[in-house]
Parts: C-alpha cells; sequence; structure tokens
C-alpha cells in the first residue's frame, strides 16, 4: 500500500484489508508523510510492515514494497483503495493458470455508489486478440493501486521509474512488460474498492500525466507516432494553456529521454495502435 499524509484514508483501507487480505502480508510503504501516518500505522496496526521513506519519490515507492515482498505475487493498492474479499484469491488464481500473464488488474469499484471505474470499461472492451482464453480481456496497461504483479517479472522490467513521479505511471511500465514478451490481463471478476481521497491536486496531476504522456511516447514510440502525440498535445494548448506548462517540463528531459529511447518492437507497436484505434479496431 503506497501513502503519503493520508493518515486517515490508509487506516481506513487497512481496516478493509484486515477484513478481507486472509492473512497476507501487508507493507505499506510511505513517502515521505509528515502527518504521523508512520507512527499511527504502527500503533494501531503492529503486524503490518512499514517502510518509511525520508521524501516523497512517488510511484517508485511501489518498487521498494515489491523488494520486500517475501512471494512471487504482490498485490498493489493505494490509501484509498482496498481488495474486496476472496479478489487477492482470485488474482493469484488467475496468475497461476496463465504463466504468461505478469499483471491482472482487478475491476474498479468507485465510491459508495460503486460506480465502475472509465478505466475498467474502456479494459472490458479490449480489442487485444485473447489468444491466452483469459477469463476477462488481453491489455496493455493496468491500474496501478488495483492490480497484482508477478514479482519477478516487475522487478526485472525495472518497475516504476521514478523520474515519472506518478501519473500515468503504468504506461511505460506495461509498455516495457509487452517488449518483453509478458502479457497483462483485465479480470472483472477480481473487485477492488476506492474512495478517492479529497486530499490531491489535481490540476498538478494533469500537467504530469500530459508531461508523462510525451515521455512516454518519446522513448518507446516510433517517430511518426511520438510526433503525432506531440501535436495532438501541443494543438490542445489552445483550449487550455496551462497544458504548455508540461509541455516545457516534458522539453527538460529530452536529454535523458534520447539516452533511454528505445523503440517497441513491431508486435507491440501493433497492439498499442489497436488499444488506441478503440473496440473497432478488433480483429483487424
Amino acid at each position: 500500500m503506497l501513502t503519503f499524509d493520508r493518515r486517515e484514508e490508509v487506516l481506513r483501507s487497512l481496516e478493509k484489508m484486515h477484513e478481507s487480505a486472509d492473512g497476507a502480508f501487508i507493507c505499506v510503504v510511505d513517502n515521505g508523510s509528515i502527518d504521523g501516518t508512520a507512527h499511527a500505522v504502527r500503533s494501531r496496526f503492529p503486524s503490518v510492515n512499514i517502510i518509511s521513506l525520508a521524501r516523497n519519490i512517488g510511484a517508485a515507492a511501489r518498487n521498494m514494497g515489491a523488494r520486500c515482498a517475501v512471494n512471487e505475487y504482490v498485490a498493489f493498492c493505494d490509501d484509498d483503495t482496498w481488495w474486496a474479499p476472496a479478489a487477492l484469491k482470485r488474482a493469484a488464481d488467475f496468475l497461476d493458470a496463465h504463466a504468461r500473464v505478469a499483471v491482472v488488474t482487478g475491476r474498479v469499484l468507485v465510491g459508495p455508489a460503486e460506480r465502475e471505474d472509465a478505466a475498467c470499461v474502456a479494459m472490458a472492451i479490449s480489442p487485444l486478440q485473447n489468444d491466452l482464453g483469459v477469463p476477462g480481456t488481453l491489455v496493455i496497461g493496468f491500474l496501478a493501486g488495483a492490480c497484482m504483479v508477478r514479482r519477478s517479472a516487475f522487478l526485472a522490467a525495472g518497475g516504476y521509474h521514478q523520474r515519472l513521479f506518478i501519473g500515468s505511471e503504468e504506461r511505460l511500465l506495461a509498455t516495457d512488460l509487452a517488449c518483453r514478451g509478458w502479457a497483462m490481463a483485465y479480470s472483472p471478476d477480481v473487485v477492488v474498492h476506492h474512495y478517492p481521497s479529497q486530499k490531491r491536486d489535481a490540476a498538478s496531476r494533469r500537467r504530469i500525466h500530459i508531461r508523462n504522456s510525451l515521455w512516454c511516447a518519446w522513448l518507446r514510440r516510433p517517430l511518426s507516432r511520438a510526433w503525432r502525440e506531440t501535436i495532438a498535445i501541443i494543438r490542445s494548448i489552445w483550449s487550455d494553456p496551462r497544458i504548455a506548462l508540461s509541455v516545457c517540463q516534458a522539453a527538460a528531459g529530452l536529454l535523458w529521454v534520447l539516452r533511454e529511447r528505445r523503440c517497441v518492437p513491431p508486435d507491440v507497436e501493433e497492439a498499442l495502435r489497436r488499444i488506441e484505434a478503440g473496440p473497432d479496431a478488433k480483429g483487424n
């Protein structure tokens, strides 16, 4: 479980996890909180392993949790999410049954109304051919706070890149897993609850999301595709001038992007284009 300055949320989510985790080893990675989160967790849940970082390193903190895990499968959640009863076992059984799958994402139900998360709706109609016969769909991507990973595959791919901080951080890792021959899946039978925290800076998240989208395109996509995505984002500045800051931040990272750029192989690029084209691309 990843957390940063959300003491009440993490305590609530841990309470829920203790009700449904069936004795699973739980690790909280505290991303440099200054609100007493670490002390509160230790006091209320002494059996929970807590890793306290000196500063907030964003999504890369999840890598620390994966490294300290004792099992081959690692389930991730955030401080405002928790896994439903039996969901952990269903996800583990899924990975047991499908050795080529590195990540399985669960169906996220949002808030008391249990509205299905829009990302899950999109994954449920993935246009990728389900040649593994998984009970769900094959995708290239996942939800960082609602997935179970094959720990060895996650760490071998490098985990989350610290440069991305948080916001679309899954995109680069999913692409790299696909390049290594791993499949990713969405399983609607695996349920995760999400009660979005009110302690979030939506504007900052959006800027980081746009910056990271550009970086991911520049790092892995063919030049023509990366250029197309760049132009589309630049054009959107006219409707939202704040996007200009995201583009400038992305441009500031061009040197390391060029150093780390590795273009995806043709089969992965074709799969990514199918996903971007939407469900009508199925079978094309």
